[in-house]
């Protein structure tokens, strides 16, 4: 199992009064490091702090979110060199001296610092200070739907456009299989990517609906314009089997190449699958931990119940005790999915990628249009 850091946040203070509004936050905020200018002597601050730019330089990319009790201008300044893009940012948040207004300041939808401020507004009675169009207007943004639905955004500088198309209330076109949109974009337009209508693709042209932004969510790759919003699914499973002490890179380079060979997205992977008897295979390990991805092992009778195997093998079935590792393997992650890349071998690994099943179907349809 790959280990995932814990989301964490900072609370930086530069006034004696801050210090009880952290100590307010500290207690009912999770996994919370208090910095405290060591100018301020009564505090049990864990952390103390000489210059505030110096030590928010080595500790800004090292929390998931940052609340600053100063004012706007000191954290705009200090922050300033530090930002990278909205979706490396953690959420920024400026609460005034006295905690009468928290300011959602910095990555307010990928970064969650809308939804905390919320929640720091309360706890402190201060008032929630929130400024993107989506959330002032009521209208649902793109990238915090597909943050609550646990998409990955393959390309950020498209939700703008769509984003902008929502406040006008504009049509939007929509690929999305999955039904992950269904009845919550108004004004879409359901649209399949390589059907009849081939909006979706590079090189389609129409003045009426060039312009139009799109979403298309999907495991698959497609060549797409620049204005189409990608957003894709954890959606896809790969058994893997190998012999004792197999290398990482051959691991790695199979699956790289299973995936490109079937236009199957790598950001879709939601997990690796195995036999249990490979629980401690340093090439496997190894792999998960370069992939940031966990690794689900079974045992032998669970992958021997397994239905659908395509490629059944009497010599794993001898030297294991099952007949299958890789497709079963897949299968079982991806909760009885379907196996959409039978076995694929070298000569010491085997990779199958399976397809979690979903409660929808291509002919259902899956956006409201009204």
């Amino acid at each position: 199992m790959v280990s995932v850091k814990k989301d964490k946040t900072a609370i930086w203070v530069i006034t004696p009064n801050g210090t009880r509004l952290a100590d307010t936050l500290s207690m009912n905020v999770s996994d919370v490091d208090v910095y405290v200018s060591q100018n301020i002597r009564e505090t049990t601050a864990c952390f103390k702090f000489r210059s505030l730019s110096g030590t928010l330089e080595k500790k800004f990319h090292q929390y998931t979110g940052h609340i600053f009790i100063m004012s706007t201008g000191i954290v705009v300044r200090v922050i300033a060199p530090l930002i990278r893009h909205k979706t490396e940012d953690p959420a920024v948040f400026v609460v005034d001296d006295r905690g009468i207004h928290a300011i959602s300041l910095l990555s307010g939808h990928l970064g969650g610092a809308n939804e905390l401020d919320q929640k720091i507004a309360v706890l402190l009675d201060a008032k929630p200070v929130i400024t993107t169009a989506t959330d002032v207007n009521k209208v649902p943004a793109i990238d915090v739907l597909a943050k609550e639905k646990s998409l990955f955004i393959e390309n950020p500088q498209a939700i703008k456009a769509v984003n902008m198309a929502l406040l006008k209330g504009e049509k939007i076109h929509v690929h999305d299989p999955f039904g992950f949109f269904a009845k919550c974009l108004p004004n879409s337009e359901p649209r399949t990517y390589g059907g009849t209508k081939k909006y979706f693709e590079k090189d389609y042209r129409d003045k009426e609906l060039e312009d139009v932004p799109g979403v298309y969510v999907d495991d698959i790759k497609a060549e797409l314009p620049a204005r189409i919003l990608t957003l894709r699914p954890a959606s896809l499973v790969a058994g893997i089997g190998c012999n004792r002490n197999t290398g990482m890179e051959e691991m790695k380079a199979l699956l790289q190449d299973v995936l490109e060979t079937n236009n199957l997205a790598s950001s879709s992977l939601k997990c690796m699958a195995s036999i249990d008897v490979k629980a401690d295979e340093p090439g496997l390990i190894a792999l998960a931990e370069n992939l940031g991805l966990t690794v689900i092992f079974f045992t032998r009778q669970e992958l021997n119940q397994v239905k659908g195997i395509k490629n059944p093998s009497t010599i794993v079935e001898k030297h294991v005790g099952v007949k299958s590792v890789c497709e079963a393997a897949a299968i079982q992650a991806a909760q009885n999915g379907t196996l959409i890349v039978p076995k694929q071998t070298t000569q010491n690994v085997t990779i199958a990628i399976a397809r979690i099943n979903c409660s929808w179907s291509v002919s259902d349809p899956v956006i409201s249009t009204t």
